[in-house]
């Protein structure tokens, strides 16, 4: 799982998985930034929606910095990153909503 320490969703997000028989491979990606590779690898398996266009960091960004390259943006600003990112086997997903709960097992 990828995803913030300090946030929230992603805290909710291991206690739950970890309560339904998960294993949590937890990495704040603040702390321990991902490569460019890793990155771009992330943007390949998630797409655009890597990017968290709902969050308070894009909303401070300014019209050019928006307009740049999601590897890139999450390299510069990786509390732009869509959290948390979750790699379950062939499973890729993104956030901590109903479906996803669903899909791995835990009740919403």
């Amino acid at each position: 799982m990828l995803g913030l320490g300090h946030c929230s969703t992603c805290v909710k997000a291991q206690k739950a998985l970890e309560e339904h028989g998960w294993t949590v491979e937890f990495r704040d990606v603040q702390k321990d930034p991902l490569s460019e590779d890793e990155r771009q690898s992330v943007h390949e398996e998630f797409g655009d929606k890597i990017v968290n266009r709902a969050s308070l960091t894009w909303r401070g960004m300014s019209e050019d910095e928006r307009a740049g390259e999601p590897v890139a943006m999450i390299g510069a600003k990786p509390a732009l990153m869509k959290r948390p990112a979750i790699r379950a086997g062939e499973l890729r997903l993104l956030g901590w909503t109903a479906n996803v709960k669903r899909a791995l097992g835990v009740p919403a």
